[in-house]
């Protein structure tokens, strides 16, 4: 197929770079921050509406809510080169509300919309192992799923109304936020108490606590590798999105809040493009101790 990729970004020329392996052919929109290697490998447009002009479906990867916005119905925005039946998936990760609102736009114009986003950071972008979470109608979704397997292994439409796959993300992000703290929590603990972290957390990994995250995270916080798969500042956005929505509907979410601000206590720190793994900073500094010291 005729591919539009727009958001080269840390996951997103990963993601595209599959669907190349795949043997789509994968246009872009020309930014200054292309490499060499990138215009050789996609095909170069001058904007995001001759992306939509010359394609069959456009997917988007951008950081948040006004990026999709911006390229969408912007200036030389994709809207702006659709043709009816094409395809449009945003696989970023932005307010469910807002998402409703883009895909009624986009139906307007006789296209499908599918909202899509993504979980598995770097590494899953790299393996091709991310878990893709879809909202839109089945057609819509069948007709990408040879895209999305491309890009991950498991696959779920959520619902057939758009926004459904947005929900599922920010469901994700709260499960996600909440243990990277426990994690945190757990070796800031156990290293000022004094006990190895990294027996620590090899002990944890055989028990009922075990998880990907202590698995992955948990390692990095040990190390102090926290060059970033997935940025503090856009997990703190997804967690704003989280307790936005909860407002919406009516539900509290007291530890989504407590750990969104641990994230803010990070950004304010000058923290915000670690990794997210990197919250453990934000809990050293109230202990007054790092995981990788002696107490």
């Amino acid at each position: 197929m005729k591919i539009g990729f727009i958001g080269l970004g840390i996951m997103g020329r990963r993601m595209a770079a599959h669907l190349l392996t795949a043997g789509h052919e994968v246009s872009v929109p020309d930014r200054p921050s292309l490499t060499s290697e990138q215009r050789t490998s996609f095909k170069v447009l001058p904007d995001a509406t001759a992306v939509a002009r010359e394609t069959e479906i456009v997917i988007l990867m951008l950081p948040d809510t006004p990026d999709v916005e911006q390229v969408l119905f912007g200036a030389n925005g994709v809207a702006d080169g659709l043709r009816e039946g094409q395809l449009v998936i945003d696989m970023s990760s932005i307010s469910p509300t807002e998402t409703r609102k883009f895909a009624e736009t986009i139906n307007q114009k006789g296209c499908d919309y599918l909202d899509a986003p993504v979980s598995g950071g770097e590494v899953g972008a790299k393996q091709a192992s991310l878990t893709i979470m879809v909202g839109g109608p089945t057609a819509a979704f069948e007709r990408a799923l040879p895209l999305f397997q491309a890009m991950g292994k498991n696959i779920t439409l959520i619902g057939e109304t758009n926004g459904a796959g947005q929900t599922c993300k920010v469901a994700n992000q709260i499960v996600v936020g909440l243990t990277i703290e426990a994690v945190a929590e757990a070796l800031v603990f156990a290293s000022k108490a004094g006990a190895d972290p990294a027996k620590v957390r090899q002990a944890l990994m055989g028990g009922l606590a075990t998880s990907r995250i202590l698995e992955l995270h948990g390692d990095r916080m040990i190390q102090r590798t926290f060059d970033p798969g997935f940025r503090i500042k856009l997990h703190q956005k997804d967690l704003n999105l989280a307790l936005q929505s909860a407002r919406e509907l009516g539900v509290a979410l007291p530890n989504t809040a407590s750990v969104q601000q641990l994230f803010s206590a990070c950004v304010a720190n000058g923290h915000g493009n670690l990794d997210h793994s990197g919250l453990v900073t934000a809990l050293e500094a109230m202990a007054s101790h790092q995981v990788d010291q002696a107490p």
